[in-house]
Formats: structure tokens, C-alpha cells, sequence
């Protein structure tokens, strides 16, 4: 919130009577009546002699999916949220004039929490998965056939496990709601410390497998937070390299093709490689994240031993 309230009170001397503000950046519940707070005390003169405001404020949390947000941006709905009715009115007919989609109008807060509650919704669903992959493992049974069968129900749609969660949204937003009402969230938090255990979990097996073996070489392949892209924000597939370089005590191979260098935190652990020399080299593959780029790569792990938490090659 820091970096909102700078900003807030960077534009405060430009703010004119009639402007409209628009915060978009996924915040808090309260954050936009923060902001105007802010600006107001920088521009007191901003609210007139019966105390009310002279300018427009609205919430509109961005709906955009990295690679498609110049498309996303002007068709998907959005949910537009005013501190008053006429900041949503104001802030609505602004929206429409660009987006193709309904942009539904709300009070600020309800669209906070709304955007809040679109990732939260997310993580607790992957949490189950992930959360089901540990019990299906212990009961030794196939996580991969056992959600097949479950999604063949017609309202049951499983999602995929995986290493954890990642990224700058679902990894992030769900402690937004935590914070704010801490007592009644206990679904949402759950849902957060599952989906880190489940990190942990993979380390943990990752090494057990390595410590039955003679020291073999590792090869892990992915660092993204999700398929196909090349941001590493939050990824549990950068934590999962770290610790299983740092308890075994020893580099590793990482093929990550969409990125040319590793992050600071592992060019003292690990080589980025090609996906070729990595499955030449090493005795142990590790599929921690599905780009396409690795499917091929399927009928080459014949003779290796393969951990494969997200079912890159199951």
C-alpha cells in the first residue's frame, strides 16, 4: 500500500474539481476510500464548504490475461465500484466508452473484494487438487487416472496439481482477505497454507528419491509460475529448485526456455541448459512446470528416474 499512497499523493496537485480517480491495482478492501483520504489531505481545497468531495473516485480492478491484455482490456466485463453513486456513474460511462463488455457497477469496496475473491476462488481450488495429489499418494493410488474418473462426473471439474501456486495474483491476493478479516477467513487461509505445503511436500519427495540414488545428476525443467510464460513472480518452481540444490548440496540443471538467464537466487545452485543436454546429462528428471515445449520430450525419459508433481509427462 505504500507504493498506492505515493502515487496518490503524487497526482494530488493535478487533481482538478470533476476529475475522475481510478485505482485499477488489486488492494485491500478500503484501499479506494484510502486514496481519496490521501489526496484530500494533500488538497483540502478539494472538498467544498458542505464537506463534500469535488472530485470523482472509483475501483476497477483489471481482468487482463498476460499475452491477450491489449484484446482482454477492451472485451472482458468489468466491475466498476464509485465511493459515492455518482463516482460509479461517472466512472461507468468512462469504461464504456472503450470496453465491449458489460461493466457492471458496484460500491468501491465490493469491487475490492470482488477482484479478491476471483483469486481466492482459484487458490482453493487448486489447493484441493494439490491437497488430493498428497492423498492420493499415500494411498497409493494414480493422482492423474483418479481425477480423470472424478471429472467424468458432470458437476466435478478437478483441477490440476502441481509444485504449488505462483504468480503476482493468486499467489498474493488471498492475504489481502486474510488480513482484513482475519477471524472469518479461515477457508481462505487454509487454502494458502495447503497450497505452500504442497511446495514443501515436493521438495521432500524430490530428495527422498535423489538420496536412493548415487548422487545423480538432476535436470529440472520449468521455472515459470504457469505454462508458456516467462514470469517467475512467486513461482513455487524457483523455491523447489533452491531447496533441493541447498539439502542435497549439490548444482542442478535448469531448463527454463523461456527465460535466458536464472534469477540471482539460484546462479549459485544450479546451470541453465538446454532441454536437450539436460535430459542427456542427467539421471533425474523433474517436470515442475507443463510449457509445451517439453511434451516431445515424453518418449526421451526412458531409463531416468522422473518426479513429475504437475503431470508434465504422466
Amino acid at each position: 500500500m505504500s507504493f498506492v499512497e505515493s502515487a496518490s499523493r503524487a497526482i494530488a496537485p493535478h487533481v482538478r474539481a470533476g476529475n475522475l480517480v481510478v485505482l485499477e491495482s488489486t488492494v485491500p478492501p478500503g484501499a479506494t476510500e484510502a486514496v481519496v483520504g490521501w489526496i484530500v489531505e494533500e488538497r483540502p481545497d478539494l472538498v467544498d464548504e458542505r464537506g463534500a468531495l469535488t472530485f470523482r473516485a472509483a475501483h476497477c480492478p483489471e481482468r487482463v490475461l498476460p499475452g491477450r491484455i491489449l484484446v482482454e482490456l477492451v472485451e472482458n466485463d468489468r466491475v466498476v465500484g464509485g465511493i459515492d453513486e455518482e463516482s460509479t456513474k461517472v466512472a461507468q460511462a468512462f469504461y464504456q466508452s472503450f470496453v465491449r463488455g458489460v461493466c457492471v457497477g458496484t460500491t468501491a469496496r465490493t469491487a475490492e473484494l470482488a477482484k479478491l475473491s476471483e483469486n481466492a476462488f482459484r487458490d482453493a481450488n487448486i489447493a484441493f487438487a494439490n491437497e488430493l495429489s498428497m492423498i492420493a499418494e499415500r494411498l497409493g493410488v494414480d493422482i492423474w487416472e483418479l481425477i480423470a474418473l472424478a471429472n467424468r462426473h458432470p458437476r466435478v471439474n478437478i483441477l490440476t496439481p502441481g509444485a504449488g501456486v505462483g504468480g503476482h495474483c493468486i499467489a498474493v491476493d488471498p492475504w489481502f482477505i486474510i488480513d482484513a478479516a482475519p477471524e472469518e477467513s479461515t477457508l481462505v487461509r487454509q487454502a494458502r497454507m495447503t497450497n505452500l505445503r504442497k511446495t514443501e511436500w515436493v521438495i521432500d519427495k524430490i530428495v527422498r528419491a535423489a538420496e536412493q540414488m548415487d548422487s545423480p545428476v538432476i535436470a529440472f525443467f520449468g521455472l515459470a509460475y504457469k505454462p508458456d510464460v516467462d514470469d517467475l513472480r512467486e513461482s513455487p518452481a524457483v523455491v523447489v529448485v533452491l531447496e533441493v540444490a541447498k539439502r542435497l548440496r549439490r548444482r542442478v540443471l535448469v531448463v527454463e526456455p523461456h527465460v535466458d538467464q536464472l534469477p540471482t537466487e539460484l546462479t549459485d545452485h544450479a546451470d541453465l541448459v538446454a532441454a536437450g543436454a539436460a535430459v542427456e546429462r542427467a539421471e533425474m528428471l523433474i517436470p515442475l512446470v507443463a510449457h509445451r515445449v517439453f511434451e516431445h520430450l515424453r518418449d526421451d525419459t526412458e531409463g531416468k528416474t522422473v518426479v513429475d508433481p504437475a503431470g508434465v509427462w504422466s
